[in-house]
């Protein structure tokens, strides 16, 4: 077929209320909760699952509870057997994947409808045992309880925190949060501007629960008929630090402290801050405030052609015009939304000063800080411009809202194209993220 026949549009979708980690929704496998999410978008959009050709999402903390989600979801959520159901792995780009991936599939004629999306319940993550099940304590689950106590002095054999784990790049062997005051060194972002981007992240967040802007795409979690969570969880939980901006202040700096100071943290990553050599009395700026929570939620979009749409009757919010992913230093991974930017915006053939909204995922403040420099440097692209014009991430971002890993992307999605429908004005629009490991993604979308 030819690629360029068909329009492939966004027409509709719904997220779960996003809890905090450890909060109220954390209690509920992720399975049960992107089955809210499919329910959801199928209802609001009146749509038939027997109109539903596949079903692509993104989960990062994959665990044998649910072999391939995408398919355990859709069959509960009471979507047809016969569609294709695809579980996506790419950090916290994974959701934005499955949106290109839908589209591709799409184009390449295997369906005309797909559901796309993710989910993430950091809650329950699990601890596991790293070893092989040639070792004989490893041979059996019941020899594993028998020996539980030894495991713990073997030397063949691990308990690892999966999720502690999974948040350091195996190859440069540093942490997410490693990164972020790495970019923080490099750019020279102060902590004061991180606190100051962080505090309007929860005022904008707080402002859109408050003007309406997130009931038209968000449902609350509800068991046996009762409410679990009615809004997003966090914002609400540190609401009193927007009334209250000195308390950023108070937020102990995580690589800047008597266990480990400047001086450790430049020992041990100083190969990656380039153009800089550590300084007597070189501060330290991440803190739990200006970082994103750990969080739990599950986010879904409606991802067909302009014909199909019409055909169903279905509300056409955004063509999709184009995607970008890259790759970059997995120590630099928080910068690579301002290198998949251009790729994307090229392949859609809009300009980035033609952009009339943006969702950025904040993993820390000092990576978005980061791409503002950067990507005005390198690109003349100017996100600052955009973020003080309020056309960034005009009703907060992950930093208060939260970031549930696999279903970031999908949450970005939806807050870009009813953003977009509320913008009077507003044509074009593009989603940027990164991931752990260095990835970069970026989508471009046309208002209908």
């Amino acid at each position: 077929m030819n690629s360029q026949s068909k329009t492939i549009v966004i027409a509709g979708g719904a997220r779960t209320v996003i809890g905090h980690f450890a909060g109220a929704l954390a209690d509920i496998p992720p399975t049960d909760l992107m089955v809210d999410a499919v329910q959801a978008t199928l209802s609001r959009a009146k749509l038939s699952p027997e109109t539903v050709d596949g079903i692509l999402l993104g989960w990062v903390g994959q665990s044998f509870s649910a072999p391939n989600i995408a398919r355990v979801a859709a069959l509960k959520a009471g979507l047809p057997e016969r569609i294709q159901a695809v579980t996506v792995q790419n950090n916290c780009v994974s959701s934005i994947e499955a949106v290109a991936s839908a589209a591709r599939f799409i184009m390449a004629g295997e369906g005309e409808l797909y559901l796309a999306g993710g989910v993430e319940v950091m809650s329950r993550i699990s601890y596991s045992i790293d070893g092989s099940r040639a070792a004989k304590p490893l041979r059996s689950l019941d020899v594993v309880k028998q020996k539980w106590g030894e495991l713990l002095t073997l030397p063949e054999v691990s308990i690892v925190d999966a999720m502690e784990q999974g948040l350091i790049d195996p190859v440069k062997n540093i942490n997410m949060a490693g990164t972020a005051e790495v970019c923080a060194q490099m750019y020279g972002i102060g902590r004061a501007a991180q606190d100051a981007y962080a505090h309007e992240s929860f005022r904008r967040s707080l402002e859109g629960w408050k003007s309406g802007f997130y009931d038209g795409h968000v449902v609350p979690v509800l068991r046996n008929g009762a409410v679990v969570l009615a809004k997003d969880e966090y914002p609400y939980l540190r609401a009193s630090l927007v009334e209250k901006p000195q308390m950023f202040a108070k937020a102990p700096i995580l690589f800047d402290n008597s266990a480990y100071s400047m001086k450790d943290f430049y020992r041990d990553f100083g190969r990656f801050i380039k153009g800089k050599a550590y300084q007597e009395g070189a501060k330290g700026s991440v803190t739990l405030f200006n970082s994103c929570g750990r969080s739990d939620g599950a986010s879904l979009v409606v991802v067909t052609t302009a014909d199909q749409a019409k055909a169903l009757g279905l509300e056409v919010l955004a063509t999709i015009k184009g995607w970008g992913f890259v790759g970059n230093s997995p120590a630099h991974m928080g910068v690579s939304p301002a290198l998949a930017a251009p790729l994307a915006l090229q392949r859609a053939g809009v300009s980035f000063d033609a952009l009339d909204q943006i969702e950025l995922h904040e993993p820390f403040a000092a990576t978005v800080l980061s791409i503002f420099k950067l990507g005005k440097e390198k690109y003349g692209h100017d996100w600052e411009a955009k973020y003080k014009s309020g056309i960034l991430n005009p009703n907060g971002g992950s930093i208060a809202i939260g970031h549930p890993l696999g279903a970031t992307g999908g949450r970005l999605a939806l807050n870009l194209v009813y953003a977009l429908r509320k913008n009077p004005k507003g044509r074009y629009g593009m989603l940027a993220a990164c991931a752990g490991g260095g990835m970069g993604a970026a989508l471009v979308v046309e208002r209908r």
